[in-house]
């Protein structure tokens, strides 16, 4: 199951600067974890799981495979993409592709770094890109309302269910709003994503600072946490430049220069985590002595559909899953002293699988 997260962001942002980090982030956990750049601007990287590990070395597994987030470096966007100015027809095109946006936004000030705009201010680049994304979203609907009313006037009533989601999202993008923002049931979800907008994928803010702000943010920073929370996003800080030399350093190296700068973790690995949240991601695990793997599913996946994550067959033939909380799992040492004290569950086709499962499934081949 592949979840992509989108970066994207004015020229000279440091949009390029942080996608490069991340790739040699990816390059450097290859000594450890499958990787492998499918394109020369899209990359996987392992989703940091401190659980994954500690479950390994109870199970004697020999092998550790966590689960991955695509990260997709986008086109820069100009003032006009909607309109096919620049690369805008390139970048709306992979921006469609993708789950979700990582919203790279400039929150440093540097002499020799030109802004494409004249200065900073990164409320003001947000709404330009968020503009774009909201023109071309209310192009795609126009173009495709009469035809749909056309239908509705037939008696097609999917049409009619569909030309509603529509108009709710056009009255949004038409008062300047996106269309993630629309109040629908969760019954229309499904037919809702199926609209295709640009403005309905949620968004992380990535904030980028100069070095000497990325422990705690600063005031441009403040401004589009702010924003975010306003409208229900997720903001994260970080650093690029200081992404970028940390993704260089040997791994034995990295502690020594996070303490430097008064960091506890890479940006990136929170970076990674925000977007795999954002998208209502959360993991289950699979342990044995061959490998000690994490699965991604989204929130609310029955166990049925989990185990269909690792092979269709699973999902076909499921009976039961055998189910540890990974508090179990760790506090008592593993499967057997989970099974011996009781805390090994059987749970049917019903059962919802919850963050940190430790599961084993039996199917009927």
């Amino acid at each position: 199951m592949g979840f992509k997260c989108g970066i994207v962001g004015l020229p000279n942002v440091g949009k390029s600067t942080l996608f490069n980090a991340l790739t040699q982030t990816a390059l450097a956990q290859a000594a450890n974890y499958p990787f492998c750049t499918i394109e020369p601007n899209v990359g996987e990287v392992a989703v940091p799981d401190p659980r994954l590990d500690r479950i390994a070395a109870i199970a004697k597994s020999a092998e550790i495979v966590p689960t991955k987030l695509t990260f997709v470096d986008i086109a820069g966007l100009v003032r006009g993409a909607s309109k096919g100015e620049g690369l805008g027809n390139q970048f709306l095109a992979n921006i469609r592709e993708v789950d979700a946006i990582a919203h790279v936004v400039r929150c440093f000030e540097d002499s020799d770094v030109t802004h494409v705009e004249g200065g900073i201010e990164p409320i003001r680049d947000i709404e330009t890109i968020e503009t774009e994304l909201m023109l071309a979203d209310l192009d795609s609907l126009e173009r495709r309302v009469d035809p749909l009313e056309k239908k509705v006037r037939g008696g097609d009533k999917e049409s009619a269910a569909s030309l509603d989601l529509m108009k709710r999202a056009m009255a949004l993008l038409t008062a300047g709003k996106p269309a993630r923002l629309a109040e629908r049931k969760p019954e229309e979800e499904a037919e809702f994503q199926r609209l295709g907008l640009l403005t309905a994928k949620p968004v992380l803010y990535v904030c980028n600072v100069d070095e000497a702000a990325a422990a705690a943010g600063n005031a441009f920073s403040a401004r589009v946490e702010a924003r975010a929370k306003a409208e229900g996003a997720v903001a994260t800080v970080i650093s690029a430049k200081i992404e970028a030399e940390i993704a260089m350093l040997p791994p034995g190296e990295r502690k020594e220069f996070l303490d430097t700068v008064g960091l506890e973790e890479p940006g990136l690995d929170r970076m990674i985590r925000a977007g795999y949240e954002l998208l209502g991601l959360i993991t289950y695990f699979t342990a044995g002595p061959k490998e000690a793997r994490a699965w991604t599913v989204t929130r609310g996946t029955r166990a049925p559909q989990a185990a269909g994550v690792i092979h269709t067959d699973f999902e076909k033939g499921f009976i039961r899953a055998e189910t540890i909380s990974y508090q179990d799992f760790v506090s008592l040492g593993g499967e057997a002293g989970a099974r011996e004290a009781g805390k090994l569950r059987l749970e049917g086709k019903d059962y919802v699988v919850q963050d940190g499962d430790v599961m084993h499934f039996r199917f009927a081949t």
